[in-house]
């Protein structure tokens, strides 16, 4: 059945948007992540991108042209496949939906695909035959006026499930447009979802460490006091609403009716009101506060800092954060010290001597064995089934060379000494290696089952660790970037990456990757490949060791690089090219300016 693609909504100011330009055409194969459109938005231009397979079938707003969010952007389906009645509704599913509900009904197949069936098919059951206008306003009053089902949303393009981290609202809270609901725990980031709707939190549908598919019901938002039970349960079936809500107001005549709303809203503001007393003394009864400080003002602190304060009994209103906006991380916790015991630390050291002292006792082994059983984050899932796939599907090897870096670190104190410029080791190395795969296309290339893709574009990831695993921002057309631009943007990704507050397509696109262990001292390390690329370079720390210069042997300054090559499309003899070529541009960086 054909899709209808309306405008998005990709900002939370956007009410409109500009199709700058149309990457598909009418008859093009679409598969689930490809780039359809560039979208101009009120604050970017961005790329958007298919979450449906099939064939583009209609274009509604051509290039250039601007429309409101929710207008009908684009169709997809099958190839062939007759939308005349789609376009004819305005790009509205309602009406293919209606006739899906009579074909189903005559038929007698039970089927629940769509949301809007049962309501539908509950309808079409009932003894007294309605119009067609009836049926639609009996459909949409199916959902309490004003009352919005929140999903699980899709925030980024491998996304299948999400973790809800952390509740920043709990049920009965008001909640504007704009306000961050909760932080979600995807495959790539914790990031945080804000809502598109005003109203009140009538009710959770994921709790918080909970995990649940794209679409799940999330939260429900409406007007406070209304009654959104049915709404949870039939949604959990699989519908979009009650379908016994039609058949309630049916039966009941009028006097009927308002005694039951009368009594039906007292007994809901009795029961809020029983709620939020219960909520309030529970929260009374914890005794360390973890959200909220004495002034009333919320703390912000990363899921894994709060559990591990938990664990620790401490305080985190005593906690000041180093992250931004004063968010409190893993290792504001692990580094703080209460003012107590600060002030035993002397009386401790006082001790030590006489403790020392003490004759030597054997050790016997005693004590009970203690194992932690730690959650897998989503993260963690995705950077053990990638680097798996890859391991195991792409036949690795390894070549590694030395370098000597003398005029490297000449050059570097030159730059720097530059005013506000600040270039490091990994920047050169990055623009080194740039500038080499431009002249070794095939080491920036992708395996597919029929085809080789050689990239003409560099595109280079740069391996960031971060508080839950590792992430790897990309830099994009980074040969055509200078060094001091290479380090601004680095630096830039790499504090964004580490606070999470890196973009889905800013992880996205990369044709090799560069991971750096240097700066723990790590002489040499082997990485392994990030797919789809064909190739990954591991850079070491620079040593002072002996070396042969002029047939004397000096001091000098060495750096080794280890080169993971995919044999699918990397010979031996082509990477090691590449090697050359990079040792000959860090080796003389003054190349790299030619």
């Amino acid at each position: 059945m054909a899709t209808v693609v309306t405008m998005p909504r990709l900002s939370d100011t956007m009410t409109e948007g500009t199709v700058a330009t149309w990457l598909k055409k009418v008859g093009d194969k679409i598969s689930e992540g490809d780039i359809l459109a560039e979208i101009e938005t009120d604050k970017a231009t961005m790329e958007f991108e298919s979450f449906n397979s099939g064939t583009l079938l209609h274009i509604g707003i051509q290039a250039g042209e601007t429309a409101a969010v929710d207008s009908l952007l684009a169709v997809i389906g099958e190839e062939g496949e007759d939308i005349s009645a789609l376009l004819a509704g305005g790009g509205k599913a309602e009406e293919p939906k209606k006739e899906e509900a009579k074909s189903e009904e005559k038929s007698e197949e039970k089927k629940s695909e769509e949301e809007s069936k049962p309501a539908a098919e509950a309808e079409t059951k009932s003894e007294d035959k309605k119009d067609e206008p009836k049926a639609e306003s009996a459909a949409s009053a199916s959902l309490p006026k004003g009352v919005t089902v929140v999903t699980m949303p899709r925030l980024s393009d491998t996304m299948t499930d999400g973790t809800v981290a952390t509740w920043l609202k709990k049920v009965g809270d008001k909640v504007s447009e704009g306000d961050i609901l909760a932080e979600i725990e995807t495959d790539k980031a914790t990031m945080e979802f804000e809502s598109f709707q005003a109203g009140t939190l009538l009710a959770i549908g994921v709790n918080e460490g909970e995990t649940a598919p794209v679409d799940s019901l999330l939260a429900i938002i409406g007007p406070e006091g209304t009654d959104v039970s049915g709404v949870a349960e039939n949604f959990k079936k699989g519908g979009a609403a009650p379908a016994a809500t039609s058949d309630e107001k049916e039966e009941p005549k009028a006097e009927a009716r308002s005694e039951e709303k009368s009594e039906t809203k007292s007994e809901e503001k009795t029961e809020s009101t029983e709620t939020r007393g219960a909520a309030e003394s529970s929260e009374a009864k914890s005794e360390a506060p973890v959200e909220v400080v004495s002034d009333g003002k919320r703390i912000f602190i990363s899921p894994l800092a709060k559990k591990i304060a938990e664990e620790k009994g401490i305080n985190i209103s005593q906690v000041k954060g180093s992250g931004e906006n004063g968010r409190i991380v893993k290792s504001d916790i692990e580094n703080f010290k209460p003012a107590a015991a600060t002030a035993s630390a002397p009386a401790a050291a006082t001790e030590a001597p006489k403790t020392e002292a003490a004759a030597a006792k054997p050790f016997v082994p005693a004590g009970e064995t203690y194992t932690e059983e730690i959650k897998n984050s989503q993260m963690r899932k995705t950077i053990a089934r990638r680097l798996s796939e890859s391991k195991f599907t792409a036949p690795h090897y390894y070549l590694t060379i030395e370098l000597d870096m003398d005029n490297a670190i000449a050059a570097r104190n030159q730059i720097n000494a530059l005013p506000d410029t600040k270039v490091s080791f990994n920047d050169m190395v990055i623009k080194a290696c740039a500038m080499a795969l431009k002249k070794h296309p095939k080491v920036n290339s992708q395996w597919k089952d029929d085809v080789t893709l050689i990239h003409h574009h560099v595109n280079i990831g740069v391996a960031v660790a971060v508080e839950d695993g590792l992430l790897v921002p990309v830099l994009k057309f980074a040969d055509q970037q200078t060094l001091t631009q290479i380090g601004s943007n680095v630096k830039d990704v790499a504090g964004r990456a580490k606070n999470k507050k890196l973009q889905p397509a800013e992880m996205d696109g990369s044709t090799f990757t560069v991971s750096n262990l240097g700066m723990f001292g790590i002489s040499e390390f082997t990485s392994i490949i990030n797919q789809p690329n064909s190739a990954i370079l591991s850079v070491g720390a620079i040593k002072e060791q002996p070396v042969v210069k002029n047939g004397q042997i000096v001091v000098g300054n060495v750096m080794k690089v280890t080169l993971a090559c995919d044999h699918r499309t990397v010979d031996g003899a082509t990477g090691a090219q590449f090697l050359q070529t990079l040792k000959q541009y860090i080796e003389n960086p003054v190349t790299m300016l030619a």
